[in-house]
């Protein structure tokens, strides 16, 4: 590996995560305006369009034979699961602090390598991750007799991503990614079309809910005029983020690239500031310290033993 190409990995995960940051700061900035499957479902047709396109170009096959089923159909419904609870907290939540929450999520998986994957995890990276986690409650600042637990969906989210990407390296070793890829759109497609008869009319919508339940359950579509180009943006910042970020794991070496991901809280201070007036507490910005301390405290340690767990497959996709 060539410094040339450290420096290209680098490159691509920052525009990876600014490509995030655009995502999640315009999801904040329409919400009242869509819904969230409505969200998904756009998200998930262009980025699906526009992957194929691209596989289509490049005379790439895909093996439409999956080997792992259950876990296929399980590992996607965990996806699903992470990132509806993700984008939710956006309605309510500063999105520096939000995605600061969301980076619990190597903690996660390597817990989950730990008791599914059978990998050894020393005292050094259990203290990293209780030291991680404390920074978790550092942020949240808990007071249990007035307690808001909408603020433990990114939480939520993190340990539902651990857990997808945890089945994806265990099936990684007879499915590629391209196979991996088309099942997760098909999977995800097939259940927002499903969620779109269940709710799509808007049935369960009520003008007094919560504004965060009103954007699960608003009619979809409604407001087309305004939010198409906002849903065609999400596809396609969906799948840039995709590519780039996967290229970054591909040239240069994951336990560097990983570190980056972290620019990702930086760049929702940027939007969050100009958009939403949300500036960081000295309280959140301990908390951040924290998570990211302990994070990369466990990269360098899996560097040292190469033994790749957390950094295997990126942390936001």
């Amino acid at each position: 590996m060539t410094l040339d190409n450290t420096s290209k990995g680098i490159f691509l995960t920052i525009i990876a995560m600014t490509m995030f940051a655009m995502q999640d700061s315009l999801i904040k900035y329409i919400f009242e305006k869509s819904s969230l499957y409505e969200i998904f479902l756009s998200r998930y047709v262009v980025a699906a369009i526009l992957m194929f396109g691209y596989l289509k170009l490049r005379n790439i096959h895909v093996n439409l034979k999956t080997q792992y089923p259950y876990l296929t159909f399980l590992r996607v419904m965990f996806h699903f699961i992470a990132f509806s609870a993700f984008f939710i907290s956006l309605t309510y939540m500063p999105l520096a602090t939000a995605n600061a929450l969301f980076f619990s999520c190597p903690f996660f998986v390597s817990m989950f390598a730990t008791f599914f994957l059978k990998e050894f995890i020393g005292i050094r990276r259990w203290l990293a991750i209780a030291f991680g986690f404390t920074g978790v409650l550092i942020v949240l600042n808990p007071n249990f007799s007035d307690f808001d637990y909408k603020s433990l969906l990114p939480v939520m989210s993190a340990f539902f991503y651990a857990a997808s990407m945890t089945i994806t390296k265990y099936t990684s070793d007879k499915d590629n990614i391209y196979t991996q890829m088309f099942y997760f759109y098909l999977i995800a497609i097939t259940l927002c079309v499903i969620l779109f008869f269940i709710m799509g009319s808007g049935q369960y919508y009520n003008f007094e809910q919560d504004p965060s339940i009103q954007f699960i359950f608003r009619e979809w579509f409604t407001e087309l005029e305004y939010t198409w180009k906002f849903l065609l943006f999400f596809g396609f910042a969906a799948s840039i983020a995709f590519v780039c970020i996967f290229s970054a794991y591909i040239i240069a070496s994951p336990s560097v690239v990983s570190l980056f991901e972290y620019s990702l809280i930086i760049m929702s201070m940027i939007p969050g500031y100009f958009l939403f007036s949300e500036i960081p507490s000295s309280r959140t910005l301990l908390g951040v310290s924290f998570i990211i301390g302990a994070g990369l405290y466990i990269y360098l340690r899996e560097k040292i033993r190469e033994q790749y767990i957390a950094t295997e497959t990126p942390v936001r996709r």
